[in-house]
């Protein structure tokens, strides 16, 4: 007995002149990196608390941060590097500190993954 594949179709469904349309007005491939990146930026439960918590707080330190997400130092300052390469996090220097904060695209992509009302999400 052979296994017939659902997601495999012999036959063209659509209506090819729409399909054309739709094709044609695609993003190309490259151009969604940007995107594709700063989702890869907030995919992980610690980071999204992390920038839950960025957002909550305007700008921490990750010994801050640590002790607000209840995880290690190290563990939170790999999550926060992240942010920053995805370009979801800045950062500045304040003497020996390292004060994080969200980009504006950052607040937005949490905005969007949380509920358009951050603070309201995490329960402040």
């Amino acid at each position: 007995m052979t296994e017939e594949r659902v997601d495999a179709c012999d036959l063209l469904c659509l209506d090819l002149p729409h399909a054309e349309e739709i094709r044609g007005r695609l993003p190309a491939l490259g151009s969604l990196e940007p995107a594709a990146s700063a989702a890869k930026g907030m995919a992980d439960p610690t980071r999204l608390n992390v920038a839950a918590a960025l957002a909550a707080g305007d700008e921490l330190c990750v010994c801050d941060l640590a002790w607000i997400v209840g995880q290690a130092q190290n563990l939170v300052s790999h999550h926060v590097r992240q942010l920053r390469n995805a370009g979801l996090a800045t950062s500045r220097r304040n003497g020996r500190l390292v004060m994080y904060t969200l980009t504006e695209r950052g607040r937005a992509l949490l905005g969007v993954l949380l509920g358009d009302d951050v603070d309201a999400a995490i329960e402040i």
